[in-house]
């Protein structure tokens, strides 16, 4: 026992400690801030340039790449994660000629220095792709700032995420359902305004959902989780609102790439 004991203590000693993070909430507002307005002129592109890059988990040259072109944006929300020094954005591009949907997480060091981008890019031929309809369902939901005595714990809102998220590869799983619900996943939205509104509505049995990276912002009750969708590893998010340990909101991108 005294041997068991000793083993634990040794292995805490020897876990090196996760990096505390100096920015406040304000600074990584600022940082989301910089990324939509740059983004009009791809700028962030340089901004950011010594940050590794991914679109749609492919390594791509920041210069070369979506964020250096510029785009109008349409909508855009943001959640800021003052634990681990992290954003998650969700912008509507809807510009005809070339629409968009992304998604897009930014990890900072914890004095602020930019080292990860990561978008999930979504346009025509990925899963219900719609970014007309997206913008309009998603610019009428609230996702008010949560009263202090209200909100959820980083672990509450968490596992509310995973419990949907490992539904589709354990059927037994109990979701913390709230009511109402509404899941925006592409264009297509299952909210009609109603008190009854729910997002137990079904999903894919048989497909494991893994690489979890996730983004946690408990003033809006909020858990970004990027992931690799099935077996062929699709780039995908999902975003959920919780509400009193409960899920309110959803929203998916999944770039199938017409798949």
């Amino acid at each position: 026992m005294l041997l068991q004991s000793l083993v634990v203590i040794l292995a805490a000693i020897a876990r090196p400690a996760l990096a505390q993070c100096n920015l406040s909430y304000s600074a990584l507002q600022q940082i989301t801030r910089d990324y939509i307005s740059s983004q009009a002129t791809g700028a962030f592109a340089t901004t950011a340039s010594s940050a590794t890059y991914t679109e749609n988990f492919r390594t791509v040259n920041i210069r070369n790449g979506l964020l250096s072109k510029a785009l109008r944006v349409n909508h855009t929300r943001s959640i800021h994660d003052t634990t681990q020094c992290a954003t998650y954005t969700e912008y509507v591009v809807t510009d005809p000629s070339h629409p968009y949907v992304i998604g897009t997480q930014i990890r900072l060091t914890p004095d602020g220095q930019i080292t990860q981008i990561d978008s999930i890019v979504t346009d025509a031929g990925d899963w219900l792709f719609n970014a007309t309809g997206t913008q309009y369902y998603a610019s009428r939901e609230d996702w008010f700032v949560i009263p202090v005595e209200s909100r959820d714990t980083r672990d509450t809102i968490k596992k509310a995420g995973d419990a949907y998220l490992d539904l589709f590869s354990n059927p037994s799983t109990v979701v913390p359902w709230g009511t109402p619900c509404a899941r925006l996943e592409g264009g297509a939205y299952t909210g009609r305004g109603l008190p009854t509104d729910s997002c137990n509505v079904g999903v894919p049995s048989g497909v494991p959902l893994t690489n979890r990276r996730y983004v946690i912002d408990e003033t809006v009750g909020s858990v970004d989780i990027f992931l690799d969708f099935g077996n062929n590893k699709i780039p995908d998010t999902h975003e959920f609102r919780v509400e009193k340990g409960r899920l309110r909101f959803v929203h998916t991108m999944t770039a199938t790439g017409g798949a």
